[in-house]
């Protein structure tokens, strides 16, 4: 069975992805690019993500009424979780999934514009983690929906998600993959390293 199937209407494993407000996204780049830009550009990488999940099924994280529309209208369910912070809304976000009978989850960032394929990261067991060209940030988590994982998002999470995957002997999986590890925060990273992507 792969990691698309599951028992009778729920899916072994399903996507989750956190978004925040459009219209206040991507902070950091305003010195290259003005408020419309940046919420078009958050929203291009957004649905860019939402389609690199399939064919398995998304939900997406927010507490954005705008956002929650958006999300419907390409096809994801919703999870409202206002004032819960990226940590809290990602750990509401997999319990929700995990009570509608998801077995895995894969948690992927909005702001990655080169994301395919991310269906493929369900077919092991255990926890990938999947980390930003830095090594700094996790872009990506697939984890078995109730491991416990206790999330620890910003700047250096990828050494703190590394720490938490041991704390809980589960077997642990990283993947280098350049559509995956390259997220868009800074102006440097507008920069063409995977050309056509924005």
């Amino acid at each position: 069975m792969d990691g698309a199937e599951g028992t009778g209407d729920t899916p072994s494993a399903a996507v989750l992805v956190p978004i925040k407000s459009f219209r206040t996204a991507k902070a950091r780049l305003a010195p290259a690019l003005g408020p419309t830009a940046r919420a078009e550009l958050a929203r291009r990488m957004a649905r860019t993500v939402i389609a690199a999940a399939g064919p398995l099924p998304v939900t997406v994280v927010c507490d954005d009424p705008e956002v929650a529309s958006w999300a419907l209208a390409q096809g994801a369910a919703v999870v409202s979780e206002p004032g819960r912070g990226l940590n809290g809304a990602v750990a509401a976000g997999v319990a929700h999934l995990e009570r509608s009978g998801v077995a895995q989850v894969i948690v992927a960032h909005a702001d990655l514009p080169g994301a395919r394929q991310l269906a493929g990261l369900a077919t092991f067991a255990g926890i990938t983690l999947v980390p930003d060209r830095r090594d700094d940030g996790t872009n990506v988590i697939c984890l078995p929906a109730g491991s416990g994982f206790r999330f620890a998002y910003g700047p250096g999470s990828f050494q703190r998600h590394l720490a938490e995957a041991r704390r809980l002997h589960v077997e642990l999986r990283i993947v280098h993959e350049p559509g995956l590890a390259w997220d868009v925060d800074i102006p440097d990273d507008l920069l063409a390293e995977l050309p056509g992507c924005l």
